[in-house]
C-alpha cells in the first residue's frame, strides 16, 4: 500500500513536433534536471504531446464535411469541417447541444468532441488545424516504455492522460488514455474492508487516479509542463493496457 508519493512535473520539454523522439526529449529533460528514473516510476505523458510526436493533425481545408456533419454542425453551432473530423473519429454522437457534442470514440472512451482539440497547439488561420488522439495510446505507450527500459535498464511504468468532463460534476480532470507495464483498473473484490466484511464490488481505477494527480501538476494553460514523474506508487504488474476502464455499454447508465 502506498503511504506517500513524489510527483513532480518535469522542466524543459520543449514543444514537440511531429517525428520527435519522445524517449529522448524525456530522458535529456531528466539529466538536465539531475533526475534518474528508478525502477517503479510513472511517468505520465500529456496526450498532446503523444498526439504532436505522431503527427495526429487533420487540417480543415482538407476536410470536405457531408450531410451529417453539415446538420450536426447546425445543431451544435460548429464548423462543418470540424463535425466532418469528429465523425471520423467517431462511433456513435451521444448528445449534442450548441458547444457541445458527446460522442464514443472509435478507440472506445465516451467524452466531449473525440478528444479533437485546438488549444496549446500553433495553428496557421489561412488552414486551421486540429490535433486528434493517438491512434493507439497503448501501444504508444509500451514503445515508450520499452524505449527507456532499453535506455536505462529500468523498469518504468507509462501513463498516457487526457482531461474530460463528467456526467454527474462540473469541471474537467485527467483520466487514462493509455497505459503500459501495470494494471489500470485493480480488482479488490474478496478483499477485507477495516472490519473484516469482504469486499463485494470494489474495483479501483488506478491509472485515472494518477492521471488526474499528474494532470493537477501539468495545469491546463501555459504551463508547458506535459511530463510528470509519479515516484512511491505500489502497482500491480500487467501487460494490459487501459481497455479494462472503459465500462461496458450495457452497464453505462448515462448513456
Amino acid at each position: 500500500m502506498t503511504s506517500s508519493l513524489l510527483i513532480h512535473a518535469l522542466a524543459g520539454i520543449p514543444m514537440v513536433e511531429p517525428g520527435d523522439n519522445l524517449a529522448d526529449l524525456i530522458l535529456k529533460a531528466l539529466d538536465d534536471s539531475e533526475w534518474a528514473l528508478e525502477d517503479g516510476d510513472v511517468l505520465v505523458l500529456a496526450q498532446k504531446i503523444v498526439s504532436k510526436a505522431e503527427g495526429r493533425y487533420a487540417y480543415l481545408n482538407e476536410v470536405e464535411p457531408g450531410p451529417e456533419a453539415i446538420a450536426l454542425a447546425a445543431q451544435c453551432d460548429k464548423d462543418p469541417r470540424h463535425m466532418q473530423v469528429l465523425l471520423n473519429e467517431s462511433r456513435e454522437v451521444i448528445r449534442r447541444r450548441p458547444g457541445v457534442v458527446i460522442v464514443e470514440h472509435v478507440l472506445g472512451y465516451v467524452h466531449a468532441n473525440a478528444g479533437i482539440d485546438r488549444s496549446n497547439i500553433s495553428s496557421d488561420d489561412e488552414n486551421p488545424r486540429l490535433l486528434l488522439l493517438p491512434e493507439n495510446p497503448d501501444g504508444s505507450a509500451a514503445a515508450l516504455r520499452s524505449s527507456l527500459s532499453a535506455s536505462t535498464g529500468k523498469n518504468v511504468h507509462i501513463l498516457i492522460n487526457d482531461s474530460a468532463g463528467r456526467a454527474w460534476r462540473n469541471g474537467t480532470m485527467g483520466f487514462a488514455i493509455g497505459t503500459a507495464g501495470f494494471e489500470a483498473l485493480e480488482n479488490r473484490v474478496g478483499e477485507q474492508d477495516l472490519y473484516g466484511r469482504p469486499l463485494e464490488i470494489t474495483e479501483v481505477a488506478v491509472a485515472d487516479e494518477l492521471a488526474a494527480a499528474a494532470s493537477f501538476m501539468m495545469g491546463q494553460g501555459d504551463e508547458a509542463l506535459p511530463v510528470v514523474l509519479i515516484r512511491g506508487a505500489t502497482l500491480r504488474p500487467s501487460a494490459l493496457g487501459s481497455a479494462s476502464l472503459i465500462r461496458d455499454r450495457e452497464k453505462d447508465m448515462f448513456r
